[in-house]
């Protein structure tokens, strides 16, 4: 039950901290007990615990507290990651560094989740997946640098991992490293006047992958440092990847000589996914997970959560998390529950109109899409009316507003569903039954605990 509950709060704590610190300091951590209102997380050892207590002590609390509903105490104990794991290495938020860090190898800073295979390809990022592909197979050849560049959360360093994965497949040597990473093992070897060693290490790989350039910004001498490794890298013909969170022109506070470097080869964009692909990545994530979901739930989630693949998938988490937890059915009614405090700002209502239109949908056996479509059978036809009437009786929309969540429908059309329902459901029993059924689900599912 402790890590059951942990689970639920690492669900939670995934969309409020950045993904750097989630995969340093909170990944590797599990709930090993919960007793007498105390709740202990193992930690893998004294300067994780440290870090987590001075600076993350209070949202961990009330995580925790949100999800258990009792006010708690957290303690953090020394618990080793099993044989095997591998542990990313601690470093400080300012970009500070620790002597005392150790440089995990390549091949353990993969993630193993992170392959071409299931990475879910769109119009928004194709592109950037197809020239990833091809510098795996031909690397150095074509594309070098291979400058990839989106928001956080879509993408990157899924790809990233995902060429390591195929070129050490291949048996060549690569290194992969954040640019923070990079920064605080440059920092210790001049500290500890090991800096020729820090060159050999990074000029001696065929590949080398480097995440979140944009941290260099402003960090003059570790820029130049680069600037020579990528120097030599490239007149040997190996491989150099870089992913950023914008193109290099708008990265600040870099030199003109690694501005002009990083656009040296193909600069890719990933985009936003689109409504499909979002759904398309739930599909595959609750496949992963060997988990049933309703299409109305993932179609929620994917409609409610758009910029952020990363958030996207914490709010499944969640969800699956809240299920297990409390032995409810997941449906609509648990999903809104277990999203309620973490919905994008000023969607509440937005989800509350949506939640009216899938449950329409799911009454009548048609999809969202179709309900919003151009599509005009009986049964779509009714359904489409059935949601202009509920919609403006139940949550006073305007005839406006109700067009365009309908697809951008004119004004009379709406005005003539709605009428066209008032009318029938004086005269017409069945679908007087409909309505009464389809409120009574919509008040079950919009009741909070």
């Amino acid at each position: 039950m402790p890590q059951k509950i942990w689970e639920a709060a690492l669900g939670e704590l995934q969309l409020q901290v950045n993904k750097p610190n989630y995969d340093t300091w909170l990944k590797d951590t599990t709930g090993i007990s919960y007793k007498e209102d105390v709740f202990v997380i193992g930690v893998p050892n004294v300067f994780i615990a440290e870090w987590l207590r001075s600076r993350l002590y209070s949202l961990i609390k009330r995580t925790l507290t949100g999800i258990t509903g009792k006010t708690v105490d957290v303690q953090f104990a020394i618990r080793p990651t099993s044989p095997g794991i591998h542990l990313n290495p601690a470093y400080q938020a300012d970009g500070g560094t620790s002597s005392k860090l150790k440089e995990p190898t390549a091949a353990a800073r993969l993630n193993p989740k992170y392959t071409f295979d299931t990475f879910v390809v769109g119009e928004y990022n194709r592109l950037a997946y197809a020239s990833a592909l091809e510098i795996s197979e031909e690397p150095g050849r074509r594309y070098n640098p291979l400058f990839i560049y989106g928001d956080t959360g879509t993408g990157k360093t899924h790809l990233l991992h995902a060429i390591g994965h195929i070129v050490k497949a291949k048996g060549l040597n690569i290194l992969v490293a954040s640019a923070e990473q990079f920064t605080n093992q440059f920092i210790t070897a001049l500290k500890n006047n090991r800096i020729d060693d820090f060159h050999r290490k990074f000029r001696s790989t065929d590949f080398l992958l480097l995440d979140d350039v944009q941290f260099l910004s402003g960090k003059a001498q570790t820029q130049e440092c680069l600037v020579h490794i990528f120097n030599d890298l490239y007149e040997n013909n190996c491989q150099i990847v870089v992913t950023c969170d914008r193109p290099p022109k708008a990265i600040s506070s870099i030199t003109k000589k690694l501005r002009s470097r990083l656009e040296w080869g193909l600069v890719a964009d990933l985009g936003l996914p689109d409504l499909e692909t979002r759904l398309a990545i739930l599909k595959v994530k609750a496949k992963q997970l060997n988990m049933p979901i309703p299409t109305e739930v993932l179609r929620f989630l994917a409609t409610q959560f758009q910029h952020n693949i990363r958030e996207l998938e914490g709010a499944l988490n969640r969800v699956l998390t809240y299920s297990r937890l409390s032995g409810t059915k997941l449906d609509m009614h648990l999903t809104t529950q277990a999203l309620a405090d973490i919905m994008p700002k000023d969607s509440k209502q937005e989800a509350i109109l949506k939640l009216i239109m899938t449950t329409v949908a799911d009454y009548y056996g048609i999809d969202l899409e179709t309900l919003k479509g151009k599509r005009r059978d009986k049964k779509t036809a009714l359904a489409r009316q059935v949601t202009m009437y509920l919609l403006r009786e139940q949550n006073h929309c305007g005839l406006a507003e109700i067009g365009k969540l309908l697809g951008g429908r004119k004004h009379r059309t709406v005005l003539y569903g709605f009428k066209m329902i008032a009318d029938q459901i004086k005269i017409n029993p069945q679908l007087g039954k409909s309505l009464e059924e389809l409120q009574q689900q919509l008040k079950t599912k919009t009741t909070r605990n």
